[in-house]
């Protein structure tokens, strides 16, 4: 029995599977992590914010007629012993000056949290009195989350208040120096008590959209367009010469674009590796960005350097071009997961972009299934014409 599929049936499955993908991705990149999150007791907060580095979330609630700021500061991703602290600092977003509180986990599981005077930058964080009053302090750790409340009291007609946050290393009960580079230089802001807003200082905001599109640029490129222009050529040809030369041309209005939305990718992660203060300097991932940019360009110059159907080599550039393919795709994959490794997005980008891989898989299995089966069934055909052939040629004999 013969298989057949029209094109339009493969770009139904295409379509079915990868559009409520890209759009739960749409979805994810325009909420808030921070306004998802569920706290014990079901406490809520006015306003939140994501902070724009060391996977911290800000939650408050400032009331004027009593002059207190409710927080509860969370940092994320704690997988070692460390500490962590946020501070507000009266007269300018920087660390000396700030009046912070600090909180970990000691070695037998109970937490500490305490108040902390910065006046110096070799401070050891003592515990101390801050220059305004704090109460309900507490701080919980799970799910390798720290958290933090405490309530302060601001004077009246605060609009505005730098702040400070930070994080290092435990020595058992002792507290190490947090890293001098990257995005530890960069956990300052400005919190805005009227409009419920949170600002980065010191170029934050342009490392942190540097790192944003680096990721998008390179997930919807060699994630996404790549895969997709492989599985047009791949499978659209399979259905019969009455894809072509359509499965070629969809394959170019793909891979093409992807390519060049990589560049721009790989642009943003050299500005990255140049920006000293971005904290992003890794080799293994640099590596294949640029492996996967180079066999990209030879995979594009196919438009080009591509032998005539007829070419007695056109078999060898086959099997290259082929090769090259397949060596883009699982490196594009491996690279896109390295980077959420480094970069650390929040949860609902991976998820998003895990539910359009997963898509991506499925679809190319179940293609692969028809892809077979369409062979194996014209094989069965043309030796069931090959048999009739052979009984008609011995019953005339």
């Amino acid at each position: 029995m013969v298989v057949t599929m029209k094109p339009i049936l493969v770009f139904c499955i295409l379509i079915c599977l990868l559009v409520p993908s890209l759009a739960l991705l749409s979805s994810s990149f325009s909420s808030s992590p921070c306004s998802n999150f569920v706290f014990p007791n079901d406490k809520a907060f006015a306003s939140c914010t994501d902070l724009p580095t060391l996977n911290s979330f800000l939650h408050w609630t400032h009331k004027p007629s009593s002059r207190t700021l409710e927080i509860a500061y969370r940092h994320t991703g704690i997988t070692s012993p460390k500490w962590v602290a946020w501070g507000i600092n009266p007269t300018s977003p920087r660390m000396v000056g700030t009046q912070a509180i600090v909180a970990y986990q000691k070695p037998d599981g109970t937490m500490t949290v305490y108040t902390s005077p910065v006046n110096g930058y070799r401070t050891q964080l003592q515990e101390g009195e801050l220059s305004f009053p704090v109460s309900d302090l507490s701080a919980s750790f799970s799910n390798d989350e720290i958290i933090v409340f405490a309530t302060l009291e601001v004077p009246d007609n605060t609009f505005a208040l730098n702040h400070v946050w930070q994080d290092g290393p435990m020595n058992g009960n002792s507290l190490g120096m947090h890293d001098l580079f990257g995005s530890h230089l960069q956990s300052m802001g400005t919190l805005n008590l009227t409009s419920g807003q949170a600002l980065a200082s010191h170029g934050g905001d342009s490392n942190t959209v540097l790192k944003i599109s680096h990721g998008v640029l390179n997930t919807v490129s060699w994630g996404i367009m790549m895969p997709l222009g492989f599985m047009a050529a791949r499978y659209l040809k399979a259905v019969g010469p009455s894809t072509d030369p359509l499965w070629f041309y969809l394959h170019i209005a793909l891979q093409l674009p992807g390519y060049i939305i990589g560049m721009a990718g790989g642009a943003t992660g050299l500005l990255l590796l140049l920006h000293k203060s971005s904290g992003i300097h890794q080799p293994c991932h640099m590596g294949i960005g640029i492996l996967l940019f180079c066999l990209g360009l030879l995979q594009v110059s196919a438009l080009i350097f591509r032998p005539a159907k007829d070419h007695k080599y056109r078999y060898i550039w086959n099997r290259f071009h082929h090769g090259i393919g397949y060596t883009v795709l699982l490196l594009g994959f491996a690279n896109i997961w390295i980077g959420f490794s480094i970069l650390k997005p929040a949860v609902g980008w991976v998820i998003a972009y895990g539910v359009i891989f997963g898509a991506i898989v499925l679809s190319s299995v179940v293609l692969e299934v028809w892809k077979k089966l369409t062979r194996d069934g014209k094989t069965d055909a043309a030796q069931e014409v090959t048999i009739s052939v052979n009984e008609a040629g011995g019953n005339t004999a």
